[in-house]
């Protein structure tokens, strides 16, 4: 079980600090949004590169934006140990999937609330996550979907149908609330932001988060 803080709910005037609040994490989720495939506007390549230069924890990056054909495969180089794009803004996910590994990254594809899995259930052969979005994509803080559960059960269900490591990603309202449910439906890597960085003990609320979806792994009561 894998816990991914979103820096989107950190203090952007003191970045490299709230990094190493989240040092006993997995990854760094870092949100890039663009202005256009959602409405918020985030960071971009430039800061995404420094902080890879001094984060304690590997980044992950969720690409929220147009065009991420053209631009996945640069955050790979910038840095980032994983990098996530969204299927709706890809008109080449095999060739995007591809560019990003072989940069050097972990390849994943990522799926807005209203976005089915089973058309894109063949690129599970050319990736290494998949990211149920269980809020819309844009903006921190929002309440969780609870009926995104299904769809991370079925992607977990194809993932074991087809064998072989791929992660399954929440990110969206995860919280000591929620985060149970994510891990019993099939997730096991968890985006949470203002449960971590609205915490006083970040470190503490990471841990807690880790050991309650370690306790609601999928298959078990």
């Amino acid at each position: 079980m894998q816990i991914s803080p979103s820096i989107l709910a950190a203090d952007f005037a003191n970045l490299e600090r709230e990094l190493a609040r989240i040092a006993e994490a997995d990854w760094a989720h870092i949100d890039v949004m663009d202005g256009h495939f959602v409405p918020n506007l985030t960071l971009g390549l430039p800061v995404l590169e420094r902080l890879a230069q001094i984060s304690p924890v590997p980044l992950d990056a969720h690409l929220m934006i147009e065009d991420a054909d053209r631009w996945a495969p640069d955050y790979a180089e910038a840095g980032a140990s994983s990098v996530t794009f969204h299927v709706e803004a890809a008109t080449d996910p095999v060739a995007t999937a591809r560019a990003i590994r072989a940069a050097g990254a972990r390849a994943s594809i990522a799926l807005k609330p209203g976005t089915p899995f089973e058309p894109y259930a063949d690129l599970l052969d050319e990736v290494d996550m998949v990211l149920v979005m269980t809020v819309e994509p844009g903006f921190g803080g929002q309440s969780f979907m609870t009926d995104q559960l299904p769809k991370i059960t079925q992607v977990r269900e194809a993932v074991a149908a087809r064998g072989g490591q791929i992660w399954i990603q929440v990110d969206g309202g995860i919280s000591q609330d929620t985060i149970g449910q994510c891990a019993q439906a099939g997730a096991d890597v968890f985006v949470a932001g203002s449960a971590v960085y609205g915490a006083q003990d970040a470190a503490a609320a990471v841990q807690t988060l880790r050991e309650l979806a370690g306790r609601h792994t999928h298959g078990q009561e």
